[in-house]
């Protein structure tokens, strides 16, 4: 085993990727380089592959219990956030978005106003619709640091009658991390105006130096006390087919987690629970060595975008391995991410899908090999100058 953090992304090689069976590796053809689905190109974490090998090995593939993870996790939160949830109250759910759509279902009715910052995560617009909530788009502002929360615009949302505010913290797409100031601003206009807050905290575990997660049912307040957090160790371990999630409450929350339906914890799939066992008790290196090779990354895409594409702006997140670029200036209408992969042959996301706030902009993923990462820069180059030769 080695403790070289880069070794985390370059350990597999394009060949072996192009044999794996997830979305990531099998939607596009092979002569496209895929950075659109938010999935990693590492090796598993080696508690993690233990875990499921040991699984395997005694045959442990039925249906699935909580067991150690609420425990797993509330370890984790100690050490990492300074938080101490209460494990006997968090429920086992199949995913973070299915933990959200049975969260809603419970604590607000058909109708109700559901707040949503965008560019926001695109199942939280069609689930949100298909549940019959109205969701209520609350966009972040832009400043020259990049995004941030406009407290404003947001109590003007709440005001308005917003039941709940469905918060991503950290923020799909732009790498936003809340402080903890702005998180007792948000508690204090959620009291102020009766708004229940939900929380995907999904990419909290992969938070970069000088941003600092703060877990929002931490945070003294009623509203915080209120809140369902929804975590996850799929995007930090890289185990999202895994299925495994917890609905974590607040200390006035615990009734409404408790009504989740029991057939929804039997979702989950057993061995998603003891990877994730695994990871959030054993997994803490592995990470710290991850989170260096990522912050590599996300240098290294600022400074390739710099010299090859100055004309596409981009900030780099405080946390995850997404990055938000706004392609307005090359000229290319409301989706570059489909000139890009006609004539780069990169798959990227759509900015379309996150919202009005994402016309122009595609989502880069960015946890890859440096030498993939800086091949699809020099692709996307190739498309803008393959672009710009064309007559007018």
């Amino acid at each position: 085993m080695t403790t070289d953090p880069h070794h985390l992304l370059t350990a597999c090689s394009t060949e072996q990727l192009r044999r794996r069976r997830s979305v990531k590796w099998q939607e596009f053809p092979p002569d496209v380089l895929p950075l659109r689905i938010a999935e990693m190109d590492t090796p598993l974490a080696e508690p993690v592959a233990a875990a499921l090998i040991n699984a395997v090995n005694r045959g442990d593939t039925g249906y699935a219990l909580a067991g150690r993870l609420p425990e797993a996790f509330a370890g984790f939160a100690a050490r990492q956030y300074g938080w101490h949830p209460d494990a006997s109250a968090a429920r086992l759910v199949p995913d973070v978005m299915s933990g959200i759509v049975e969260v809603l279902q419970i604590i607000s009715e058909p109708g109700d106003r559901v707040v949503v910052n965008t560019p926001g995560y695109p199942p939280f617009f069609y689930w949100l619709e298909r549940i019959g909530r109205r969701v209520v788009q609350s966009p972040l502002a832009v400043g020259p640091d990049g995004h941030r929360l406009d407290v404003d615009r947001l109590e003007r949302d709440f005001a308005a009658g917003a039941r709940v505010y469905l918060l991503c913290n950290p923020h799909n797409p732009t790498g936003l991390v809340l402080t903890r100031d702005e998180l007792t601003r948000v508690a204090e206009l959620a009291d102020r105006y009766h708004v229940r807050v939900v929380v995907d905290e999904i990419l909290a575990p992969l938070t970069y130096p000088g941003a600092r997660h703060v877990p929002f049912p931490s945070l003294d307040s009623p509203a915080a006390a209120r809140s369902i957090a929804l975590v996850s160790a799929s995007k930090a371990w890289n185990i999202a087919g895994l299925k495994a999630a917890l609905a974590v409450p607040g200390p006035a929350a615990h009734a409404d987690v408790a009504a989740i339906h029991e057939e929804v914890s039997e979702g989950a799939g057993l061995l998603g629970v003891l990877a994730a066992e695994a990871a959030f008790t054993h997994g803490d290196p592995w990470l710290r060595r991850l989170i260096t090779a990522l912050d590599g990354n996300r240098r290294l895409l600022a400074a390739q975008l710099a010299d090859h594409l100055p004309g596409v702006g981009h900030h780099p997140p405080r946390a995850g391995y997404v990055a938000w670029l706004d392609c307005r200036a090359l000229g290319w209408g409301d989706d570059p991410a489909q000139v890009f992969l006609r004539q780069g042959k990169v798959g990227l996301s759509s900015g379309l899908r996150f919202g009005p706030e994402g016309r122009g902009f595609v989502r880069l993923n960015f946890a890859t090999a440096p030498e993939r990462l800086t091949e699809a820069v020099t692709r996307m180059a190739a498309a803008r100058a393959q672009a710009d030769e064309r007559p007018a």
